[in-house]
């Protein structure tokens, strides 16, 4: 087969996506994955639908009891390119849940009753897969997540200034141990509540959706309950600060603590959820 895909692949980029023989008339890509096992790339032409406006296409193997390698590289890497023959980009692959495949897989075989007779040749279930394609002029939840992290990136820096004052002795004592008490905790609670929506909402979607994603955001999880033990240190420390009593050094370091786990947790959410979130959840 990997003979007769070369040149399948050859005809199609020679001709703008276009071929002759048994696939005249077929709709095809050429879809470019990311070996599971070998993390070569690799090509293989496809046949795709439209469906809603999303490209679809289908792990049928013409009905093999086996699911075919590019299925098994997009459970890895979710990242793919895809070729139409006119133009060349880049898109994530997204395994919907059991309901929506369902419904999708209808659709399919509504469109083209070859599948249904694929999947009448195996007793796997044909995974259906959405290639969404990465547009960024596309909005969504993911720039909302940035957004978040920004807002949430300008307290800390406010807080850490606060902390500082303290330290230097700067600015009226009292006040200052107020405003910083009050700031803590309407940051303190924002955060939670981010990290909370991320880990009942998001995150479990993003994992059903793109297994090749699971273990990172079982990384960040972890890291949510790492940073609500250090925001429940900094809280403490900063409710109980009593000046020319407690050491404002100390609470500068931890805070440095937790500024620094965060930067580091939100640079790691933004290089590997925002993409998959836009695409999912386009606002």
């Amino acid at each position: 087969m990997t003979g007769f895909n070369d040149q399948v692949i050859e005809e199609f980029r020679k001709n703008k996506g276009k071929l002759g023989g048994m696939f005249e008339g077929w709709k095809l890509i050429l879809l470019t994955t990311t070996g599971a096992k070998s993390g070569e790339r690799r090509t293989n032409p496809l046949g795709y639908l439209e469906i809603d406006g999303k490209t679809v296409v289908v792990a049928s193997n013409m009905g093999s009891s086996r699911n075919p390698g590019w299925y098994h590289d997009i459970r890895r890497d979710h990242r793919v390119t895809i070729e139409t023959g006119t133009e060349t980009h880049e898109a994530i692959a997204a395994v919907p849940p059991a309901a929506e495949r369902a419904e999708l897989f209808a659709k399919v075989v509504t469109i083209d009753p070859g599948f249904a007779e694929y999947q009448a040749k195996t007793t796997r279930e044909l995974p259906v897969v959405i290639l969404h394609r990465i547009d960024d002029r596309v909005r969504g939840m993911g720039d909302f997540l940035v957004e978040v992290h920004a807002w949430l990136r300008e307290e800390i820096a406010t807080l850490r200034a606060g902390i500082d004052d303290l330290v230097a002795g700067r600015a009226d004592s009292l006040t200052m141990e107020k405003s910083l008490r009050a700031h803590c905790v309407s940051f303190c609670e924002a955060l939670t509540k981010h990290h909370t929506g991320e880990d009942m909402g998001a995150f479990p979607m993003l994992a059903q959706r793109f297994p090749a994603l699971a273990p990172t955001l079982t990384k960040l999880g972890e890291d949510h309950v790492v940073v609500a033990a250090l925001q429940k240190r900094i809280r403490g420390l900063v409710e109980g600060y009593v000046y020319g009593e407690s050491d404002p050094t100390r609470l500068r370091d931890d805070f440095d603590e937790l500024a620094g786990r965060l930067e580091a947790h939100f640079a790691a959410e933004e290089r590997t959820v925002v993409t998959a979130l836009n695409v999912t959840a386009p606002g």
